[in-house]
């Protein structure tokens, strides 16, 4: 069945006769195969397909790479790149993926947005142990 593949060789297939779904085959194939690495070239396959709704299906599968399996390859990012930011997969990648795995566009992108800087600011006063402010029209202590 085209939504519950776990087999690369059915995405390139459906790929190779032009099934019209591909792209979900590669969604499927990304919830259920072990390996990222056998999943990211066809997500790749995906995202520089002719058809906008498979490339956009790619970055769903593109998300679920990265919640499952922690990872993204050059190649997929490169292909992220030239999507509108703000898709399925930007966040996932930031949330799931090491930091230091991934391209300054998507770090400038995630630090351009408000609640980037709310979550830097909570672990950084972790971090050191920094009080809270004090809230507006509070009295100081004693």
């Amino acid at each position: 069945m085209w939504n519950e593949t776990d087999d690369p060789e059915d995405v390139d297939a459906a790929f190779e006769r032009g099934d019209p779904h591909a792209g979900v085959m590669v969604i499927a194939l990304a919830l259920n195969h072990p390996e990222a690495g056998a999943i990211l070239p066809r997500v790749a396959r995906a995202m520089r397909s002719p058809d906008p709704e498979i490339r956009r299906q790619g970055v769903i599968a593109l998300a679920h790479t990265a919640r499952l399996h922690g990872t993204v390859d050059r190649d997929s990012l490169d292909l992220l790149r030239a999507r509108p930011r703000g898709n399925e997969a930007d966040d996932d990648l930031w949330s799931f993926v090491p930091h230091r795995r991934l391209p300054g566009w998507l770090w400038a992108y995630h630090w351009s947005q408000p609640s980037t800087w709310i979550w830097g600011l909570r672990r950084l006063r972790q971090a050191t142990s920094m009080p809270k402010s004090p809230r507006r029209g509070s009295r100081p202590p004693g």
